[in-house]
């Protein structure tokens, strides 16, 4: 996993998907690149791909996009420009967490980045939410019919993401909310139901499982995961042990990819980080410790010869391109 490989073959893929696509891309500029972040990207493990949730926002204006876009525009035609920084070979679809996305739709994703560019595709909150709220107050909750439901995962959220994307599928995870008490008072109980979802999913996509509670990183978890060769989603939230503690009950050697995300820094929460950091144009609150642990992970999986995507939050140090640039400094060294 040493050493970066050309892009010149991923690139002519990409721009031949795009001809197949025959869709009305428009021309986003790209954002001049320096020599030292092209240095830097050379001296990255060739099996590593470092990405962002998302892409679409106008304050990487002078970071990503050549020129201030609005929003709408970058979320539509943006992923042509954000592919070719060197730095980023992956990003994170969160937009599927809340709204189902067709084929057709992944495959237009898929027409706008070079063939070794990988897609982190959030399942459906609709199979990991114990319960939906219709409005507020109690008695708002009801239990979700579709919870660990294999059968819709399987036709919603797996067979669209595999046709749309194909070999740019990198991981499809399945993000768990802090479930109530009584889901996981027994922590071994919910590993078995895990199991039996993950076991009967189509064999062959790669899936990785992100969890809030602290409890149920257990062994029976990790042997959950293991059972279905599934990853376990590292994360860095603060709901979540250090992930120095999750790497004790899973060990990097062990997972068959290595699978982080860096959301959120300094114990906030995403609404007061989104408003303290906007528009996401600067290192507002920087985080090195998190840093240095998210390449400790790295260090490891690139000796056990495991492949690795991370992806960074904006809402973690404040920008995540910049915090991008950072993290490829450290895990370069």
């Amino acid at each position: 996993m040493s050493g970066r490989n050309s892009r010149k073959g991923a690139d002519t893929d990409g721009a031949q998907l795009r001809l197949f696509a025959g869709d009305d891309i428009a021309a986003v500029g790209a954002a001049p690149v320096s020599p030292f972040v092209m240095e830097v990207a050379t001296r990255l493990p060739a099996g590593l791909r470092l990405g962002t949730s998302s892409w679409s926002f106008p304050g990487w204006d002078g970071l990503i996009y050549a020129g201030r876009l609005r929003a709408d525009v970058l979320s539509r035609d943006g992923l042509v420009a954000y592919a070719r920084h060197p730095l980023l070979r992956a990003v994170g679809l969160d937009r599927t967490f809340y709204a189902p996305l067709d084929a057709a739709g992944f495959a237009r994703h898929a027409a706008q980045v070079p063939g070794d560019f990988r897609f982190l595709v959030k399942a459906s909150q609709l199979c990991t939410f114990h319960s939906l709220r219709e409005g507020a107050g109690p008695g708002a909750a009801r239990p979700n019919p579709r919870y660990l439901d294999a059968g819709f995962a399987r036709d919603a959220v797996v067979a669209p993401a595999v046709e749309g994307l194909g070999q740019r599928l990198g991981v499809l995870l399945f993000q768990f909310p802090p479930l109530p008490h009584a889901e996981t008072r027994d922590p071994g109980r919910f590993a078995e139901r895990l199991a039996t979802f993950l076991g009967a999913l189509p064999r062959g996509p790669p899936y990785a499982v992100e969890i809030r509670n602290r409890e149920l990183l257990r062994p029976a978890y990790a042997a959950a995961l293991s059972s279905s060769g599934s990853a376990h989603g590292f994360t860095i939230h603060p709901s979540m042990p250090p992930l120095e503690t999750q790497a004790e009950v899973l060990p990097v050697e062990s997972q068959p990819r290595l699978v982080v995300r860096w959301m959120l820094g300094h114990g906030r929460g995403y609404e007061e980080a989104r408003d303290l950091y906007s528009p996401f144009d600067q290192l507002a609150a920087p985080d090195p410790e998190s840093r240095a642990s998210i390449a400790a992970l790295v260090a490891r999986a690139v000796r056990a010869g495991k492949e690795g995507l991370v992806v960074v939050n904006n809402k973690a140090e404040g920008s995540s391109p910049l915090s991008i640039v950072e993290l490829a400094r450290a895990i370069a060294g």
